[in-house]
């Protein structure tokens, strides 16, 4: 019994961690309606920051504690700078832009923590008066974590009362529950914004800098504290503090007994956590309807056939895609038929998002089903490459179905976290179920069939397959199910009310969308020949993200365009030095100079050229 008191203290010692950096997300969302990515950034800089001033001032108990707060206070800062350099600038942008621009500043950061910090792990001291263990129960608990569970606590009550007891935290409450009221009663945002987002940056370096005593400083903190963060924010409910203390306190000390239990599933239990939550309670814990969506929207403009520049511009692409392997250079061929795999998962993503209004966090995960499922078709049921390629996209479209059943009946923010708990669980299991996916050795040897082994004929294979599913794509936008699916992303209430069932309509096009990441993904493991769990990890969801935010939503081109411009980036600064930094800033300038995107901002040049060359 003692050994399990013990293991309720660790995860109650671990919630507290977590809670500091979740308090802080869930307080800029609730206010900006931000989904900010770089907070993992803010809290690994305090941590960094901490260890920092902890080991060159060195002044004992009052020194470490004061190095604790002033790592904090300084990471409050650098968010602020983010929120008016980057963020203020776009506002009015499609909220889920915003998250391209935080992904942007993830890169940047690490980058720039790399070349001060360096590469190498920093082991932090412990915090003095605190370096023991105690026993209880017979059973050794450390000082610090005990320390730990009465921090928690005490932010929490020291944020209530800022909320409760000051002007400024009832100006935050109100814009949580109704930002644009707020607004409308001439409450100054811009300094609202910015000091949520200070506060929040600060308990995100908080969390960061009090984790020194317990693990190491390294550049992997941000990336892996994020999602678990996302989780616990969503879990409690947007916007609410108090359901992020309750969440933390739950996904901490499940882990901390599921450990002992079933240590398998220790990787997505969080995850399977939170879907469940969201199946039963829509908001979360204490969420409300409000805070599933954003700010303001961009109106949409209406889908139109090709213009004769369009045609023009096309017809030139394919010339030159067909024309490609005369070049013989294997080089461009393995680029080309990269971009081709990213278009086709980027239009696939954008038929759910832009066409459907269905925001995904984990379209990844259809990806990866298709990949492996056609690798798995071609090692163990003997099947030829391309039976092989129908029975991925199969098995992808059959995964988006089950998913999409649970994933339409919400929206918003918590539709977008329960694609990304639905891709994280089918991570976890690639992972695990070794016999079958190989875990994280992954599964080798998917070549094509011989008679499509050469650069060229499995270069023009790629090309009829991507190429035809892409169009297929433009036509479904344009037929009478894609103005279906454009209606009720616009108005769900007039598209019910004229006796639509919108939500089996949203279920297909989750559904559809899944089967066209599926293509994608089983050209990609014949391309390659191999295929990891990494093809469903989160970092890929983001990049498909990237590419249809960088190409621009509005537009059925956007995320051709995107998807080229990202991996051709992508191709030529990872050979760089820092390249993190650089793509980053890339990122960054398309943002502010294009907030519509790549597609939209040629689109905005050419309207402004055309008028001057007719008047000419």
């Amino acid at each position: 019994m003692s050994f399990y008191f013990a293991q309720l203290l660790t995860g109650l010692a671990n919630a507290s961690s977590l809670f500091l950096i979740a308090s802080g997300l869930s307080i800029i969302f609730g206010v900006t309606r931000v989904v900010n990515f770089a907070h993992g950034s803010l809290y690994m800089l305090g941590a960094y920051l901490s260890y920092t001033l902890i080991t060159t001032l060195d002044l004992g108990i009052l020194g470490f504690w004061g190095s604790v707060v002033a790592a904090a206070a300084i990471v409050a800062v650098i968010g602020g700078a983010i929120e008016v350099l980057v963020l203020r600038r776009i506002y009015r942008s499609p909220e889920l832009f915003q998250l391209v621009a935080t992904f942007g500043v993830v890169l940047i950061v690490q980058d720039v923590a790399l070349a001060i910090w360096g590469p190498a792990d920093m082991l932090g001291p412990r915090a003095p008066g605190l370096s023991r263990a105690v026993r209880i129960f017979g059973e050794p608990i450390p000082q610090y974590d005990l320390a730990l569970i009465v921090i928690g606590p005490l932010v929490l009550g020291l944020i209530l009362l800022l909320f409760n007891r000051t002007r400024w935290g009832i100006l935050v409450r109100a814009a949580t529950e109704d930002r644009a009221m707020v607004g409308a009663l001439g409450v100054n945002q811009r300094f609202l914004f910015t000091s949520a987002f200070m506060v929040g940056s600060f308990l995100a370096g908080l969390g960061g800098a009090l984790q020194v005593p317990r693990e190491s400083v390294s550049l992997l903190m941000d990336m892996s504290i994020i999602g678990e963060a996302f989780v616990v924010v969503v879990i409690g409910g947007m916007g609410s503090v108090t359901g992020a203390f309750a969440a933390a306190i739950i996904i901490s000390v499940a882990n901390a007994f599921g450990v002992l239990v079933f240590p398998q599933i220790s990787m997505v239990l969080p995850f399977l956590v939170m879907a469940v939550v969201l199946v039963v309670r829509p908001y979360g814990l204490f969420g409300t309807a409000a805070s599933a969506h954003g700010g303001a929207t961009v109106p949409e403009a209406p889908l139109r056939p090709l213009s004769k520049v369009g045609i023009v511009v096309a017809t030139a692409l394919f010339a030159f895609l067909l024309a490609a392997p005369a070049q013989d250079d294997t080089f461009i061929l393995v680029l080309l038929t990269d971009v081709l795999i990213a278009m086709l998962f980027a239009a696939s993503l954008h038929f759910l998002m832009g066409i459907g209004g269905m925001v995904s966090f984990g379209h990844a995960a259809y990806f990866g089903l298709g990949a492996y499922a056609a690798a798995i078709a071609v090692r163990d049921l003997g099947l030829p490459m391309l039976p092989a390629m129908v029975f991925g996209p199969v098995m992808a479209a059959l995964g988006a179905l089950v998913f999409g059943w649970f994933c339409v009946r919400l929206s918003g923010v918590y539709l977008a976290m329960l694609t990304l708990a639905a891709a994280q669980i089918l991570w976890g299991v690639t992972f695990q179920w070794q016999w079958l996916t190989g875990g994280d050795d992954g599964i080798l040897g998917i070549w094509p069939a011989r008679w499509a082994s050469g650069n060229a004929t499995f270069y023009y294979l790629a090309l009829a397959i991507c190429g035809g599913a892409l169009v297929l794509i433009r036509q479904l936008a344009h037929s009478p199910f894609g103005f279906v699916l454009r209606g009720g992303r616009d108005s769900p209430v007039r598209a019910e009310a004229i006796g639509i069932d919108l939500r089996a309509h949203q279920w297909l096009g989750f559904t559809i969308a899944g089967a066209f990441a599926g293509v994608a993904g089983v050209v990609f493991v014949f391309s390659k020949g191999s295929v990891f769990p990494e093809t469903l990890a989160i970092g890929h969801s983001i990049d498909g993200l990237i590419m249809v935010l960088l190409g621009g939503v509005q537009a059925l081109a956007g995320p051709l365009v995107g998807a080229a411009a990202f991996v051709l980036i992508e191709d030529w600064v990872t050979r760089l030095e820092y390249w993190r930094f650089i793509f980053g800033a890339i990122i960054l300038v398309i943002v502010l100079v294009a907030p519509d995107g790549i597609a939209g901002g040629l689109g905005r040049l050419w309207r402004l050229v055309r008028p001057a060359r007719a008047a000419a």
